[in-house]
């Protein structure tokens, strides 16, 4: 396997920074091309200086100074700016994209990199959640692969490798259940954002762990299965499974399953991504079948965690509504992140947004991208943010 240049776009959110720990590790195989951040100037900085990438790119372009100051005697060249992002994504300089900026920012400089033919390893499910359709269809074009790196998606990649021409009956997306599982609507209403960032299997950054906590995480996920495997709604099914050991399996037209387990790790689908079709040797701990002894799996109750019945509709309905949901879902989140609404509030704002925006049943990009807007504005003035 040739060293490959990885372009990581998100290099100081959890996946990132578990990319460039499996980069160390394997510094023949890999190497950084290109590391971009959106606030954080301290960690961005210090993973140039380690990594010496060849293009940095701050989101935030008030931190453009205290990062070109910091590298100014590096051969790193350091840009700024959301556009400066997307420009960095189109450089034809890096080997592969890791898509890891958190929610809807990450569309665009996915779409970028796909318009000159690199291959993308996706940890930004709101891509495909937004715009699903369109980024396959590029993707087809371009006769590039989008290798999922969640770790559901990763599973279910992996269960599919020589089964080409093997009908799916459906496949099973397996979930933690958060750290409320079993708990019903009169205890969540006093939720806190402290309480509810305690994930109890799995380390991740903020806005996934509300997600995973509400179950709109699971609901995504089954958007984002539908495109990256070219199912219909009726083939995506969601399990509980407090484990968090098998990660998701598929089911075949003959009724055989095929599981994939392993620890919950990040850094084995993203090396997966990253190597793929190899596997590389790694010293990740093992999963010990004594512990657990015991695997379970239960239905998700929708009843309480609605934000995940209001993603199975999104997913039902199509067009533009699973957009609807996302912005939506993203303002809520980020309110109550804020204090600004309980728990169950970040429900009802998306509920009464998927209500009100407009549905598109074939939407170009330019609509997603309006749609987008739209259900964001919404979505703030019922907070009154």
């Amino acid at each position: 396997m040739s060293q490959k240049r990885i372009a990581i776009f998100g290099s100081t959110g959890s996946i990132g920074t578990q990319a460039l720990d499996v980069i160390a590790a394997n510094p023949d195989l890999f190497t950084a091309e290109i590391l971009t951040a959106q606030t954080n100037d301290t960690l961005l900085i210090s993973q140039a200086l380690r990594f010496n990438p060849n293009i940095v790119v701050i989101g935030d372009e008030r931190r453009y100074p205290a990062v070109k100051e910091a590298l100014a005697g590096t051969s790193i060249k350091v840009f700024a700016g959301e556009a400066a992002i997307e420009e960095a994504a189109a450089m034809d300089c890096y080997d592969m994209m890791l898509a890891a900026i958190v929610g809807y920012a990450g569309l665009r400089p996915t779409l970028r990199a796909i318009e000159i033919s690199k291959p993308i390893a996706l940890a930004n499910k709101e891509t495909l959640v937004v715009a699903g359709d369109i980024i396959m269809r590029k993707a087809m074009e371009k006769r590039i692969p989008i290798i999922p790196v969640d770790s559901e998606h990763s599973a279910i990649f992996q269960c599919l490798v020589g089964e080409g021409r093997n009908k799916i009956e459906k496949i099973v997306l397996t979930a933690s259940g958060g750290p409320f599982l079993g708990k019903k609507p009169n205890f969540l209403v006093n939720v806190k954002k402290d309480h509810a960032l305690q994930h109890p299997n799995w380390s991740m950054g903020a806005k996934i762990t509300i997600d995973s906590a509400t179950l709109m995480n699971k609901g995504l996920e089954m958007i984002e299965a539908k495109w990256l495997f070219n199912l219909s709604y009726e083939q995506v099914q969601v399990m509980v499974h407090p484990q968090s050991i098998i990660h998701s399996m598929v089911q075949f037209e003959d009724g055989s399953i095929k599981a994939q387990m392993g620890l919950p790790d990040m850094k084995l689908p993203i090396q997966y991504a990253m190597a793929f079709p190899n596997r590389i040797a790694n010293d990740f701990p093992r999963y010990d079948f004594k512990k657990p002894a015991t695997l379970t799996f239960e239905d998700p109750d929708i009843k309480t965690f609605r934000n995940l019945a209001l993603a199975m509709e999104a997913l039902r309905l199509g067009g533009n509504m699973p957009c609807i949901l996302n912005a939506a879902n993203e303002i809520a989140v980020y309110a109550f992140l804020k204090n600004r609404i309980g728990f169950l509030d970040m429900t009802e704002v998306v509920e009464q947004t998927m209500a009100k925006i407009a549905f598109i049943e074939n939407p170009t990009l330019e609509e997603y991208f309006e749609t987008d807007g739209e259900a964001r504005n919404f979505a703030a003035s019922l907070i009154h943010m």
